[in-house]
């Protein structure tokens, strides 16, 4: 398979069938929200004989240019699922790598003018106060240099937990009641979706997940809004993933029917 790869990038013919394959996209309804768990990073790092927090580096890098390809093809969401509630209990020296890189690429995203570019809108979702101060304020750092855009968004679930997520809904909404804000009656689906992370999202729910490495679960990511989102599994890890990776993901959700349940 390797070998078939390079023979085709040789001859041209990847570039023509990435090229094909843009074209095909695009003359289709794109989805407005794409998630994408970021998972294989420390199998690639072990598979080269790497430390296992190698591949968090490559990782960050690819989704650097992963966002930027769904910038150019026009996704108005991205939400990248980077850390989650149950990663925080690794080894501290990886943690402690995850950690460094993604303080290094935050601090990278405050000098990128393809934010300002596109009007992108960054946000960060999840138990923000399990992480590190210097992380925290670099997170909140980019959310205000960013919360005057509203034509895309990107989300960094960090930290994060579906259940979690539920959970803390709840409680705000028993706060509010408390409060005199809301009424049981007044409670339903679309109430509940203004207390979740999401809320700020012109569409909360993705029209399609993706998650690298050939896992095939969806590890306690946005529970509640993955209710009727599309799902593509993809067999390389996320530092492999390719913009021809991405294009496929999407043709396959353009070919899938929606029925929401009718």
């Amino acid at each position: 398979m390797k070998l078939a790869r390079v023979l085709l990038r040789a001859l041209g013919a990847y570039k023509a069938y990435e090229y094909l394959l843009e074209r095909e996209v695009k003359s289709r309804p794109l989805p407005q929200h794409v998630a994408l768990i970021l998972d294989g990073n420390r199998r690639w790092a072990r598979a080269r004989g790497l430390p296992s927090w190698a591949g968090y580096e490559v990782g960050a890098k690819r989704a650097e240019e992963v966002l930027r390809w769904c910038l150019d093809l026009g996704v108005k969401i991205v939400t990248l699922y980077v850390l989650s509630t149950e990663n925080l209990r690794r080894p501290r020296e990886e943690l402690n790598e995850i950690i460094r890189v993604l303080k290094k690429y935050l601090k990278k995203a405050l000098k990128n003018k393809e934010f300002d570019k596109y009007q992108v809108r960054v946000k960060a979702l999840g138990k923000l106060n399990l992480l590190p101060l210097d992380l925290r304020e670099l997170l909140e750092l980019v959310e205000r240099h960013t919360a005057k855009y509203d034509k895309r968004f990107l989300n960094i679930a960090v930290a994060y937990g579906g259940r979690a997520e539920i959970v803390e809904a709840v409680k705000r909404v028993l706060d509010d009641y408390r409060k005199g804000l809301i009424k049981p009656e007044d409670l339903n689906e679309k109430t509940f979706e203004r207390y979740l992370y999401t809320s700020h999202l012109p569409k909360p729910d993705p029209d399609l997940v993706i998650r690298t490495s050939g896992e095939v679960r969806l590890s306690n990511f946005l529970l509640w809004q993955l209710a009727y989102s599309e799902l593509v599994f993809v067999d390389v890890p996320w530092p492999d993933f390719r913009r021809i990776d991405l294009l496929r993901a999407i043709r396959t959700y353009q070919k899938r029917q929606r029925r929401f349940g009718l």
